[in-house]
């Protein structure tokens, strides 16, 4: 996510994550020396050591609430994790906070009312949208196709929009780009690359797990022709991530054609292990979609600078991550 807000012109001042190859990825290609990184996990860190922020962008882990994860509860304890996002946003109070969760997280616990399958808002999605508000937040919720945006791939993800009850700001979601008809393809993305492991690309390497096309995740046929299915970073359970096989079926998708279909640049290296770049990229936003989104907050803070230029006051939209 930060990659693209980074992009949209956003100042990282501060990140977060428990994975040392997360933090050592982005470490080496996110090079910017006002951003704070911290190794830990979240329940560890006091908010008084956390700065102050314009906005808080937080990813609290999804497996539990994943519909590609079938053992998936609403008692997983990984499902509460959402509550140290709500910690540190009720002790911050920024401006805004951005969180992303898998499509799963709408429909936890069952619906109470027709009504409430109508809109997607199953029991625990309100038990958690309920509590940002009362936290001090009106919000404003999307399901996202990263297809729409130039992804080429099949990605909904649940977008959720908190703005402080005192700031005069609407979020406007960003409009879709890209019809059906103009989708991007696994073709458009990774044809160019060999057809087999290269040292020479970075990451370009990947998994021996034979192929084996059954009709389960992760043993699909893909299509050159369309974009790829969701690059996911787990795949239920304690098991490591599911790796999609090459169109061609002769091996699976490399660490780096991965990465290309969750629009990393060639020049943003994973560090770790195949299994972990597997991991950090399906477990990440696509920075392309994570610049659309954040053209939008960039509004409020362009009209702050018009109506404080006589001041010569200069605002840059400051942001604090979790992962």
């Amino acid at each position: 996510m930060d990659l693209g807000f980074e992009k949209a012109g956003h100042d990282i001042v501060w990140a977060n994550d428990c994975d040392k190859n997360a933090i050592e990825t982005y470490k080496q290609n996110l090079k910017k020396k006002k951003t704070k990184l911290v190794l830990a996990n979240i329940e560890d860190i006091s908010s008084s050591t956390i700065p102050n922020s314009d906005l808080i962008l937080g990813g609290f882990p999804c497996q539990g609430f994943s519909i590609a994860n079938p053992y998936r509860n609403e008692e997983d304890k990984r499902n509460k994790l959402y509550l140290e996002l709500l910690r540190v946003i009720r002790d911050k109070k920024p401006k805004f906070f951005l969180a992303e969760n898998v499509m799963g997280i709408t429909n936890l616990g069952g619906y109470e009312t027709p009504e409430d399958k109508k809109n997607k808002t199953g029991r625990v999605f309100k038990m958690i949208l309920n509590d940002f508000d009362m936290a001090g937040y009106k919000i404003n919720w999307k399901i996202i196709n990263a297809v729409d945006y130039g992804v080429p791939q099949v990605r909904k993800r649940v977008i959720i929009i908190g703005i402080r009850k005192d700031i005069n700001f609407v979020y406007k979601f960003p409009q879709i780009i890209y019809k059906k008809t103009e989708y991007k393809t696994i073709k458009d993305a990774i044809f160019d690359l060999p057809r087999d492991y290269c040292d020479k690309i970075p990451n370009h390497q990947g998994s021996k797990h034979k192929v084996k096309i059954n009709n389960y995740l992760g043993n699909r046929k893909l299509d050159w022709n369309k974009p790829s299915p969701t690059i996911v970073g787990r795949g239920g359970g304690t098991g490591g991530a599911v790796i999609h096989p090459h169109p061609d079926l002769h091996r699976r998708l490399t660490v780096r054609e991965c990465a290309r279909i969750q629009t990393f640049d060639d020049n943003f290296i994973f560090y770790g292990s195949n299994g972990s770049g597997y991991i950090q990229i399906g477990n990440a936003v696509p920075p392309t979609l994570a610049y659309y989104l954040a053209l939008p907050f960039l509004e409020y803070f362009d009209n702050k600078e018009n109506i404080l230029k006589q001041s010569k006051q200069v605002l840059n939209p400051n942001i604090l991550t979790s992962h």
